[in-house]
C-alpha cells in the first residue's frame, strides 16, 4: 500500500521566483534602456536634427540593444518580445507627444486672443487687421451650438433606433444596413458639403442657411453614434434581457426597463463621441452656411456664422492678427469638446454612487 504523504509541500523561499533577475541581465536591461538616449543625445551635440536623431540613432541602437537583452535572458521569444514591445512603446510615445504638442500648441497660441469680450462679441465692423481687443467669435458658438444641436436632435434617435434594430432583431436586411453604416463612416465631410449644396442651394430651393450645414453634418455623425450604440448594447449581459423575459415582461418592455438603463453610459458615449465627430467639420458647413459676421439665432433663416467657418476665414486672411483670431477659435472648440465630455462623465458618475447609496 502506498503512503500517502497529507503535509503540506514548502513554499520557496521567494513568493515569486520567476520574477527574479540575474545581476547580469539587470545591467543589460539597464544599458538597454540608457544606451539608446545617450547615443541620440550625442547625435543632437553633434548637429543632428532631433527628428533625424530619433529615427535613424536611437530607434535603430534601441532595437539592437533589446533584441540582446531579449535573447539573453528568455532565449529567442524573448528576442520577438523586446522588438515588439519596443516598437509598441515607441510609437504609442510618439502618438502621445504628438496630441500633447498640439493640444499645447493650440492652448498656448489661442489663449493670446481669449478675453471676455473674444467669447461675446461678433465680427460687424470688425476686418483682418482690427485689434484682438475688438470682436470675437460669440456669434460663432451661438451658431455651431445651434447648428450642432439641430443635427443632434435628427441623429440621435435614428442612430439609436438603427442600433436597436441591429442587435434587438432578426431581420434579413441588418447585414444591409450594417453595410450601409459602415460605407457612411467613410464618406468624406467635403461630400456630404457638396450634395447638400447641389440639392438645396444650386438648385435655388433655398439660400445659404444654418439647416443645410445641420442636414450635411448628418451623415457624418449617424455611422459613429449607430456603431459606439450597437457595441454598447451588445454589451448588455443575454442574462439579464432573459431574466426580464422570463419573469414575463414582454419584449419591448424587457429592452426599456432592462437593456436601455445598462447601456445608458454606452449611449451616453455615443452621443459625445457623435457631436465630437463633426464640431470641428469645416468643409460641409464652409458650402452650405457661409460665414456671417452677425449674429443670427434662427437656423431657418440666413447665413450663420460657426467656430470651424470662422476659424477657416480668418486664417485665409493671413494676417498675424486674423491667424491669432483663428488659434483663439481653435482653443474655444477644443474648450466645447471637453465640456462636453467632463459634463457627461460627471453626470454618469453622480448617478451611479446615488444608486449605489441607496
Amino acid at each position: 500500500m502506498e503512503k500517502v504523504i497529507t503535509a503540506p509541500v514548502a513554499r520557496p523561499a521567494t513568493a515569486e521566483p520567476w520574477k527574479r533577475v540575474a545581476p547580469a541581465s539587470r545591467l543589460m536591461l539597464i544599458v538597454a534602456s540608457v544606451a539608446p538616449a545617450a547615443f541620440g543625445a550625442l547625435a543632437m551635440v553633434l548637429g543632428l536634427r532631433f527628428e533625424l536623431a530619433l529615427l535613424f540613432v536611437f530607434l535603430p541602437v534601441q532595437l539592437v540593444l533589446g533584441v540582446i537583452a531579449g535573447r539573453r535572458i528568455s532565449g529567442k521569444r524573448g528576442q520577438s518580445d523586446a522588438i515588439l514591445q519596443i516598437f509598441i512603446i515607441f510609437f504609442a510615445a510618439t502618438v502621445f507627444v504628438l496630441l500633447v504638442s498640439v493640444v499645447w500648441s493650440v492652448i498656448e497660441s489661442g489663449a493670446k486672443a481669449i478675453s471676455w469680450q473674444f467669447f461675446t462679441q461678433n465680427n460687424v465692423y470688425i476686418s483682418p487687421t482690427t485689434s484682438l481687443e475688438y470682436g470675437g467669435v460669440g456669434h460663432a458658438i451661438i451658431g455651431t451650438l445651434l447648428v450642432v444641436l439641430l443635427s443632434t436632435v435628427v441623429t440621435v434617435p435614428l442612430g439609436i433606433a438603427t442600433a436597436i434594430y441591429l442587435t434587438e432583431t432578426r431581420g434579413r436586411s441588418r447585414s444591409v444596413v450594417r453595410t450601409l453604416i459602415q460605407a457612411m463612416s467613410g464618406l468624406p465631410s467635403v461630400v456630404s458639403g457638396l450634395f447638400i449644396y447641389a440639392l438645396f442651394i444650386a438648385s435655388g430651393i433655398t439660400q445659404y442657411v444654418g439647416w443645410a450645414g445641420s442636414l450635411a453634418l448628418i451623415p457624418l455623425m449617424l455611422p459613429t453614434v449607430t456603431r459606439v450604440a450597437e457595441e454598447s448594447l451588445f454589451l448588455v449581459p443575454q442574462e439579464l434581457r432573459n431574466g426580464a423575459l422570463a419573469l414575463g415582461a414582454p419584449a419591448w418592455r424587457a429592452f426599456w426597463i432592462v437593456t436601455m438603463p445598462a447601456a445608458k453610459s454606452g449611449l451616453i458615449t455615443a452621443v459625445l463621441l457623435g457631436i465630437a465627430r463633426i464640431i470641428g467639420e469645416t468643409a460641409p458647413l464652409v458650402i452650405t452656411t457661409f460665414a456671417a459676421n452677425s449674429t443670427n439665432y434662427n437656423v431657418f433663416n440666413g447665413p450663420i456664422a460657426t467656430l470651424p467657418t470662422y476659424l477657416y476665414q480668418f486664417t485665409a486672411y493671413g494676417y498675424d492678427t486674423s491667424i491669432q483670431r483663428a488659434w483663439g477659435a481653435a482653443l474655444v472648440i477644443l474648450i466645447l469638446v471637453a465640456v462636453l465630455f467632463v459634463s457627461a462623465r460627471v453626470i454618469t458618475r453622480k448617478k451611479k454612487t446615488s444608486k449605489k447609496v441607496k
